[in-house]
């Protein structure tokens, strides 16, 4: 029975994370198309105008697109069923994505601060107006993609980086209207490359959130915000559970948090009652909606195929 509920609960989970997928997937085609639009847009009123914020927020639009592009790749392959060869699936295509955008982030920003410091010794004449009505644009199609992402970053960190991508780059177009502001109003050149360096600077910091997040996947590391000492607790605490060892938490992809962990009892007798309130603790109380459990009678507590093999296996 227990096992039954576990793999209703199983199924279910999978279907959801499948209809999620199809939404996510529409929602970044959207995106791309609009950012990809308007890139061009702001790319020629950069180059028009002689702004490099206008050209920065270009560069940083155009990583949003290869970012959003990359992201919807991703999320078609991370959509593809497990196999012989990918058991868990390709889940972890999104967190692959969710790197090289964190890095494609701090490419950019470096390539633009190099550029900026060079032009506060050297400033070029910018056209304030144009400046201001292009980045105004480009900020209502930041605010239009970050309104379309908002309802699936919290359930992939592939949108989130591709959300963070498009949130940097309306930050950055504010940037480049309040340079537009100062330059049209008191003719401060400098404050074009000054607007640059600021942008650069969010950006950075969203790509180490990011990139810190996908290592944290990549490298199995429990989720952030659940404590692991506290689902040992829990689980030790269910009625004839003497100890729990060889715990382990970590991240699939997409949000699906998986745990294996071995529970120690007197006997197996009620092997199957002690799984079904496992199972029952950990997604109703943590959100842990894959685990694998192993009821383990205290006579072969904490011993391993190669210890009990010692003596001599067939």
């Amino acid at each position: 029975m227990a096992e039954a509920a576990h793999a209703h609960t199983r199924d279910h989970a999978h279907g959801t994370h499948l209809h999620a997928g199809e939404a996510t997937r529409s929602r970044l085609a959207l995106a791309l198309v609009l950012a990809g639009g308007y890139m061009l847009a702001e790319a020629v009123g950069g180059w028009l105008t002689g702004s490099l914020a206008l050209l920065a927020d270009a560069g940083h639009m155009l990583s949003d697109t290869a970012a959003l592009g990359l992201a919807l790749f991703a999320s078609w392959v991370a959509s593809r069923p497990s196999d012989q060869r990918w058991t868990y699936g390709r889940a972890r295509a999104e967190i692959l994505a969710a790197l090289a955008q964190g890095v494609a982030l701090v490419v950019v920003a470096l390539l633009v601060v190099s550029e900026a410091f060079e032009r506060f010794g050297q400033p070029t004449p910018v056209a304030g107006p144009a400046m201001l009505a292009i980045a105004t644009g480009g900020l209502l199609v930041n605010l239009l993609c970050l309104r379309i992402l908002g309802g699936g970053r919290e359930e992939s960190l592939n949108v989130r980086g591709a959300w963070l991508h498009v949130l940097s780059d309306a930050l950055g177009s504010v940037g480049a209207m309040v340079a537009g502001v100062l330059i049209w109003a008191y003719g401060w050149e400098w404050a074009d490359p000054a607007a640059s360096v600021a942008i650069c600077v969010l950006v950075l910091f969203s790509a180490w959130k990011l990139l810190r997040e996908a290592v944290d996947v990549l490298m199995e590391a429990a989720p952030r915000g659940l404590d692991v000492d506290d689902v040992r607790g829990a689980l030790a605490s269910i009625a004839e559970v003497q100890s729990v060892h060889d715990l382990h938490v970590w991240t699939v992809g997409n949000g699906q948090v998986a745990l294996s962990c071995h529970l120690v009892v007197p006997d197996e007798g009620r092997a199957s009652a002690l799984l079904g309130e496992a199972y029952q603790l950990l997604g109703a109380r943590f959100g842990i909606d894959h685990a694998t459990i192993q009821v383990e009678p205290q006579a072969f507590a904490g011993q391993t195929p190669q210890s009990i093999c010692r003596g001599g296996c067939d």
